[in-house]
C-alpha cells in the first residue's frame, strides 16, 4: 500500500515516514512548500506538494482528491488539524477518488477540536475540568471575569478554525492575565484569530498526556511520556521527555473521554496535573502529535498500527512498551533554552525555570537519548529542520 504523509515539515511527518518505510508501505511526503524535511528522508520515495489550507481549504481538498484518483487505494494521513480538518469534510470526496483514511464521525472530530466542547463533556463525565467561560465580546468577557478567580488563561477554542472565507486559520498561543486589563488586551490579541476564546482559571501543575489509537471508541494502543522540558517553559508540546508506564487514572479518564467522542483513530488527551492531586482535563488533539517519535522508538509504532488498521479494518489491541526510554527534539530544547532566557509572558503565574538550571540541562549530555529527526543513517530531516526554521525567521517560507 501508498502511504502519502501530509504536514511534511512536521517532526510527527518524519516519524511516520520513516515508521512507514521501514514497515514495507510506499511512503510519499506532501507538504504545501516545494520541499519539507519528511521529503529530505533517506525512506521517502517521493514528494507532492499541495496548495496551502491556510490559503484555500478547497483548492487543498482538490489537489488530494486528483492525487487519490491517480494513486488508487492510497493512505491519506494527515498530520495536523489544518489538513485534517477540510479532509475529513469532504470524506465522501476522498472515498469516491478511492482514498483511504481513518477518521471518526464529522460530528464527534467538530466536537474533539472545540476546547469548549470537550470541556463541558469531561465535566459531564466526572473529570476534574478548570472552570471556563465561552466569549465572544469584551461585555462577555466582564461576565466571565466576574465568575472566574484570576489567575486567567486565555486561550483560541480551537487551535485550527475553517474561517468564512474558505481559509484554515490558525489559533495560536494562549495568553495570561493576572488583572482585567491583561484580560483585555489578551483578549482583543486572541480575538484576531479566532471567532471564540476560551477563558479559564489557571491550573498549578505539570503537563500530562495520554496517547491512544482507537478503533471507534475501543482502545488498541495506547503510550504515555513524562515531560522533562517543554518547547515553550509555560508549557506546550516536549522538546525532551522519557516513555513512562500509563497513570491508571489518567487512562480511566482518557478513555472515558475516547468513548464518549465514539473516536476513530489516534488522539492524544492532555492534563495538568499537580502532585496529589487528581489530574486536570485540558484538551483533546485528535491527530499524530509532536512527540510521536518516542512512542516509535519504545514500541508503539503508531504510524504502522494506523495504516494496518486502514487495511484491515482492525488490528489486536497493543499495550506492552518500554519505559524509561529518553527522546529529544534537539532545535525545540534549544527554543526552550530561548524562551527561558526571555523570562516569563505578562501575567503568567506558575513557576518557570532558572536561566543558569536550565542552560545546564540543555548543554548536558545524556547517554541513550534519541533524537526526534536525527539518526546516523537518515541525517537529512534534522538539517531540514534548521533549514526551515531559518526561512521561517527570514520570511522565506
Amino acid at each position: 500500500m501508498t502511504v502519502l504523509v501530509l504536514d511534511g515539515n512536521q517532526n510527527q511527518a518524519v516519524a511516520s515516514v520513516r515508521s512507514l518505510a521501514r514497515a514495507g508501505y510506499t511512503v510519499i511526503s506532501g507538504e504545501a512548500a516545494s520541499w519539507s524535511k519528511a521529503s529530505w528522508s533517506r525512506t521517502s520515495s517521493a514528494r507532492f506538494r499541495y496548495p496551502s489550507p491556510h490559503q484555500s481549504a478547497d483548492l487543498f481538498v482538490q489537489a488530494i482528491v486528483a492525487f487519490a484518483r491517480v494513486n488508487p487505494g492510497i493512505l491519506i494521513l494527515p498530520m495536523t488539524e489544518a489538513t485534517m480538518l477540510p479532509l475529513a469534510a469532504h470524506r465522501e470526496l476522498l472515498a469516491s477518488a478511492g482514498a483511504r483514511f481513518v477518521f471518526p464521525d464529522q460530528k464527534d472530530l467538530v466536537r474533539a477540536f472545540n476546547k469548549d466542547e470537550t470541556t463541558r463533556l469531561a465535566a459531564s463525565l466526572g473529570i476534574a475540568v478548570p472552570k471556563s467561560a465561552l466569549v465572544t465580546s469584551s461585555e462577555q468577557l466582564l461576565d466571565a471575569v466576574n465568575t472566574l478567580r484570576f489567575p486567567l488563561v486565555l486561550k483560541p477554542f480551537a487551535s485550527e478554525e475553517l474561517s468564512p472565507d474558505g481559509k484554515i486559520r490558525t489559533g495560536g498561543r494562549p495568553r495570561y492575565a493576572t488583572s482585567l486589563a491583561q484580560c483585555e488586551e489578551a483578549f482583543r490579541d486572541i480575538r484576531t484569530r479566532s471567532s471564540s476564546v476560551l477563558v479559564q482559571e489557571f491550573v498549578e501543575g505539570e503537563g500530562a498526556g495520554y496517547f491512544a489509537l482507537m478503533h471507534h471508541g475501543k482502545l488498541r494502543a495506547e503510550f504515555a511520556h513524562r515531560r522533562i522540558r517543554d518547547v515553550h517553559p509555560t508549557g506546550s508540546g516536549s522538546a525532551v521527555r522519557e516513555s513512562v508506564s500509563v497513570d491508571p487514572e489518567v487512562r480511566r479518564s482518557s478513555l472515558l473521554m475516547l468513548a464518549a467522542l465514539h473516536w476513530h483513530g489516534v488522539a492524544m488527551i492532555e492534563y495538568r496535573r499537580k502532585a496529589g492531586c487528581s489530574p486536570v482535563f485540558m484538551e483533546v488533539n485528535g491527530r499524530f502529535w509532536h512527540s510521536l517519535p518516542l512512542a516509535c522508538y519504545a514500541g508503539v509504532d503508531f504510524p504502522v498500527l494506523l495504516a494496518r488498521m486502514a487495511e484491515q479494518g482492525d488490528i489486536e489491541p497493543q499495550t506492552s512498551y518500554r519505559t524509561g526510554v529518553r527522546c529529544r527534539w534537539l532545535l525545540g530544547d534549544l527554543r526552550h533554552l530561548v524562551g527561558v532566557w526571555k523570562g516569563p509572558p505578562a501575567g503568567y503565574p506558575g513557576k518557570f525555570p532558572g536561566r543558569a538550571p536550565t542552560l545546564l540541562d540543555v548543554l548536558r549530555p545524556v547517554p541513550g537519548t534519541y533524537h526526534d529527526l536525527f539518526q546516523w543513517r537518515d541525517p537529512l530531516p534534522e538539517f531540514g529542520d534548521w533549514v526551515n526554521t531559518g526561512l521561517r525567521l527570514f520570511g522565506r517560507n
